[in-house]
């Protein structure tokens, strides 16, 4: 029996980029396609089959640790990032400023996905979701530098709506307007949490 089932949840590829050096710069440059290797995407600063682990899993390793790289990708909903912009009080929020790697429009609950649910991109490229990404003050001076007394505001605003990260589990190439499918876990939420209503 299959363990993922593919559902009738499409989207669409509508921006892309790199982070080309993350010492130099959280902020990523806009790119008509990626290329994306088991690494990760060619020419991103978070691309690798392994790295130090980070405050995300500070209960599980030491900071620095070296752990698989399931942080390969930052991906982003379209919808929820307009409602980010729209509580800070921007007109429009551009994803190369909190440091994304692929925006998807037309998947509803983009940041709540469950974990291990494939996007499959036209060609077979194909992304695993690890985890939501959690919005941190990393990207708030970036904004600010853009938009003078907006930076601090999308902490909050982000809350739930960051997207995910992802890592490569077929390599293809990624392109601009490609359709993605979303694959699904066959299995039922986790026993304890369903029951604590978590």
């Amino acid at each position: 029996m299959p363990a993922l089932i593919p559902t009738d949840h499409f989207g669409t590829i509508v921006w892309l980029g790199r982070v080309p050096d993350r010492k130099a710069a959280l902020a990523s440059q806009a790119a008509g396609e990626l290329h994306a290797t088991f690494a990760g995407p060619e020419g991103e600063a978070h691309c690798g089959l392994t790295r130090p682990s980070d405050s995300r899993v500070l209960d599980q390793y030491p900071r620095g640790t070296e752990i698989r790289n399931t942080r390969q990708l930052s991906i982003l909903s379209r919808e929820e990032l307009d409602l980010i912009a729209a509580e800070m009080g921007l007109a429009r929020l551009d994803p190369a400023l909190v440091g994304a790697s692929m925006v998807i429009a037309g998947i509803a609950d983009f940041s709540h996905l469950p974990p291990s649910s494939r996007l499959q991109a036209d060609g077979g490229a194909t992304l695993v979701v690890d985890m939501q990404n959690r919005p941190c003050t990393l990207p708030g001076p970036v904004i600010e530098a853009l938009h003078p007394g907006y930076g601090r505001a999308f902490k909050p605003a982000a809350a739930g709506r960051r997207g995910v990260t992802a890592w490569v589990e077929r390599e293809g190439v990624l392109r601009l307007g490609a359709r993605v499918r979303l694959h699904i876990p066959d299995q039922r939420p986790w026993a304890p949490f369903a029951e604590a209503g978590r």
